[in-house]
């Protein structure tokens, strides 16, 4: 079998950055290129070029890879899953960033800048960024996909400082879509509540170590669910062996309170309405009250596990591998008081990273900040704070999860690639997790 697929891609970036009130940065990327991927017998063979012309002696230069490959080092041929048939809609933006006046977006920024500052913030910065990029995928088995995708959004840091203690607030919104984004929220408040954020963070005490019943916000809940189980589900993690879900689909590995969907379909950061092999995007259920359902797969991985491509995405002229997009746990029925009612405990809000072994099943996240909770009831802040524990242990140690699905953005790492991502929860209660203070 001699089979390859080429992406051809023509996009901008722009970025505007204010530090402390003045333009540190106005600056405008163009890319072009193209990326070819040859698959012979079971071997791939992949290349680039910057100059669209090329693309014909992209495709030789693949194929003639792979073949060597192959001949050398002879392997069990891959087949890849067939090409769902499924029309997508593409979204268009509503409002193209590139008819907004350059003064107006810097207009917004200052707007920003300014509603950081106050007293004990001794330092701000504001990010502007828009991305546009035009895709063309085309297939030996006659595939064609042509689509455009915009991200808009923006960040916002303020540093708080009194006497010798100095902690930082941040606040962003990022989102598919062109200008409407800034529709979509309210970015002064969102400025307001990160300048809050670092004043509160000043002011906050240390953190109790030990076993607590704790409330997770959506943002870190989110997190968990990304970093935890979404990187544990990608099927060619499972395939190596590192992942801690390996055969165990079927099972039951967490509440039956916890459903856990990826959704490129979604408008949300992570969107892409057909992926870096030109399947059309659609949902996957990973985890449906509390059983394990589907691993994330490529063509080249759904047939090992009897699940269906889409997954399959890559940064820039990079190859494709298993990626997450729109990764969430979905609401159940209680309210956010609901999920507070009658809990001593803690209270954890934000994310400032971790680490986590999917091999093993642990993990270790920062907080942005967290509270005391006694009898429901939100107490003093806490900074420093951290949870970690082992993954299908937390997963089963849900108890309560609230109505209130909220998304967060950012980008994703892995094989040496950046994607856009979002990741969404609502709060959720976990018994009896390890709490403990964070560098």
């Amino acid at each position: 079998m001699e089979f390859y697929d080429v992406r051809e891609l023509d996009g901008y970036n722009v970025s505007i950055v204010y530090d402390n009130g003045e333009v540190d940065e106005i600056s405008e990327h163009f890319f072009k290129g193209g990326a070819v991927r040859a698959l012979v017998g079971g071997s791939f063979g992949f290349t680039s070029v910057d100059d669209l012309e090329k693309i014909g002696t992209a495709i030789k230069d693949a194929i003639a890879i792979a073949r060597k490959m192959d001949g050398l080092n002879p392997r069990p041929p891959i087949e890849l899953a067939p090409m769902p048939k499924l029309r997508k809609d593409v979204y268009k933006a509503k409002k193209d960033p590139a008819s907004v006046p350059l003064e107006e977006k810097q207009r917004l920024v200052k707007d920003i800048e300014e509603a950081l500052r106050g007293d004990l913030i001794k330092s701000t910065r504001v990010t502007y960024s828009e991305a546009y990029t035009h895709n063309i995928f085309k297939s030996s088995e006659g595939d064609e996909v042509e689509f455009e995708i915009y991200r808009t959004g923006f960040s916002c840091v303020a540093v708080a400082k009194d006497g010798g203690a100095m902690q930082m607030g941040r606040s962003s919104y990022f989102n598919v879509g062109g200008y409407e984004v800034f529709d979509q929220c309210d970015p002064l408040k969102l400025a307001e509540e990160a300048r809050k954020e670092a004043i509160t963070l000043l002011r906050a005490g240390s953190p109790p170590a030990g076993r607590f019943d704790v409330i997770l916000d959506p943002e870190l809940a989110g997190v968990f669910i990304h970093e935890a189980v979404g990187h544990a589900a990608e099927a060619d993690t499972v395939l190596e062996g590192d992942s801690c879900i390996e055969g165990m689909i079927g099972s039951t590995i967490g509440s039956e309170l916890v459903t856990v969907r990826d959704d490129p379909t979604l408008l949300r950061y992570g969107h892409y309405p057909y992926d870096s092999e030109g399947v059309p995007s659609q949902p996957t259920t990973i985890i449906e009250h509390g059983v394990l359902k589907s691993y994330l797969n490529s063509r080249e991985t759904a047939l090992k596990f009897s699940g269906h491509p889409g997954n399959a995405r890559s940064s820039g002229l990079m190859r494709p591998v298993v990626r997450m997009s729109n990764t969430f746990i979905e609401n159940e029925d209680m309210s956010v008081e609901e999920v507070f009612e009658g809990v001593d405990g803690v209270y954890l809000k934000g994310s400032r990273g971790g680490q986590v072994n999917t091999g093993e099943g642990i993990f270790q996240f920062n907080a942005v900040m967290g509270y005391i909770v006694e009898n429901g009831q939100i107490g003093k802040p806490i900074r420093d704070v951290s949870i970690s524990d082992s993954t299908l242990r937390t997963l089963k140690s849900i108890v309560r999860v609230a109505n209130d699905l909220e998304f967060h953005s950012g980008r994703c790492g892995k094989a040496g690639q950046s994607v856009p991502v979002a990741d969404g929860s609502p709060h959720i209660l976990v018994k009896d997790a390890v709490v403990g203070g964070s560098a």
